[in-house]
């Protein structure tokens, strides 16, 4: 760590309203950014003081591309650990009740900014037990969560639903720090969520962006009708005006154009059609939890060098799940998106939790053809002759039912 008589004036003050924010008990969050120390694949960490068994403790979220670390540090070693992490990053940012400073960094000179806050929260920041330490991204007290089976009357969360509204926040959380990496338009977000069922988040995510002060229009597209027709009625009873539902599904509903492209636990190939939909579309950012994995499986042939492994039919099925995503993530990254593989919250009714997370890049030209040799080696290793993902992004496909029964 910097002595801190080699610190700046500018670091000097940053560093003391983090002192006076801990001190006073009115951090909100701090987030370093931009980190250029030793810590491989880190792309930032944010800072929140929780409870934890009856003590405050400095909560870190370190943020990686691939995954994210949460590490607990003793409030007395705070300011010392943030100080030591804070010089190896070329921003800093304090939230506090009050007011956001910003510090940047460059190889000449340091930037201090202060924001006061437009409107300062005079009541003090309830401080909460560790289960619910994360910030929530859904306000528990929205409408929606009521009729959706969430909370009660009384805006509480029914205990049986805990999971559910665990695995909502997660989602928006993941949603609103994908959101800050896209190309921002003119235009209103277009979201469509492919296979929306009750459509627990696709609410979540009308109601974070509509809270964020946009004004989304937002799809949940749905095979069973009676779905279709509870969540229509509820998204009117909430005062969702932007907000529909279509019954169908990847096959059947055909938008002209579209932002964000969602689905969660699309059956088998039905994940690779609306992964293709959201590229062709040039959609800016594509979540996917895929679900079942069978296209490859009956053509994997094993490798001589691994067939001791994969002769047992629990560690194949594996290797098949793997092998799906992985080429799906490279043909994502190949046609111009930034892509990561990472475990999501287990859902209420699966034990898949896996997400592929993809956000358009700027700089996108043509296919990257490296990429692209890398999934064909892939399929030679393993005998692989077809993926439908790649087919149709090769205008190669036949038709065929892709229903799946799970």
């Amino acid at each position: 760590m910097s002595d801190v008589a080699s610190l700046s004036i500018q670091e000097q003050q940053f560093f003391e309203s983090v002192q006076q924010a801990l001190d006073h008990q009115s951090l909100d969050r701090l987030i370093l950014s931009q980190y250029k120390g030793e810590l491989a694949d880190l792309e930032k960490m944010t800072f929140r003081v929780i409870q934890l068994q009856n003590e405050s403790v400095l909560s870190c979220l370190y943020r990686y591309k691939t995954n994210d670390v949460t590490k607990n540090y003793p409030i007395a070693d705070a300011l010392t650990t943030i100080q030591s992490l804070a010089e190896h990053c070329k921003q800093a940012n304090l939230f506090t009740h009050e007011a956001e400073t910003q510090l940047k960094k460059n190889k000449k000179k340091a930037l201090l900014t202060i924001s006061k806050n437009k409107q300062v929260n005079t009541q003090k920041t309830e401080q909460q037990g560790h289960d619910r330490s994360k910030h929530r991204y859904v306000d528990q007290n929205s409408y929606f969560l009521q009729p959706l089976g969430i909370t009660d009357a009384k805006a509480q969360i029914i205990p049986s639903m805990a999971r559910k509204w665990k695995q909502i926040n997660k989602f928006v959380e993941i949603f609103s720090g994908a959101l800050e990496q896209i190309q921002q338009h003119d235009h209103a977000l277009k979201v469509v969520d492919f296979g929306s069922g009750k459509g627990y988040l696709t609410f979540a995510l009308y109601d974070y962006l509509a809270k964020q002060g946009q004004t989304p229009f937002v799809t949940g597209v749905e095979l069973n009708d009676k779905m279709v027709k509870f969540c229509q009625d509820v998204a009117q009873s909430s005062d969702f005006s932007q907000l529909d539902f279509f019954q169908g599904d990847v096959r059947t509903y055909h938008p002209e154009h579209l932002d964000v492209m969602i689905a969660l636990h699309a059956c088998d190939v039905a994940t690779d059609f609306a992964i293709h939909t959201g590229i062709r579309l040039n959609a800016q950012m594509i979540m996917c939890a895929p679900c079942c994995h069978k296209e490859l499986r009956p053509q994997l042939q094993s490798p001589k060098v691994l067939a001791p492994m994969l002769q047992f039919g629990i560690h194949a099925g594996q290797q098949a799940e793997m092998l799906t995503d992985t080429i799906r993530a490279l043909l994502l990254k190949a046609y111009g998106y930034e892509t990561k593989v990472f475990e999501f919250v287990a859902l209420e009714h699966t034990s898949k939790n896996k997400m592929i997370l993809a956000t358009k890049r700027k700089d996108f030209t043509e296919p990257d053809q490296a990429v692209l040799a890398q999934i064909q080696a892939l399929k030679e290793m393993y005998g692989i002759q077809k993926q439908s993902l790649e087919l149709l992004l090769n205008n190669q496909w036949d038709q065929q039912d892709i229903g799946c029964k799970c």
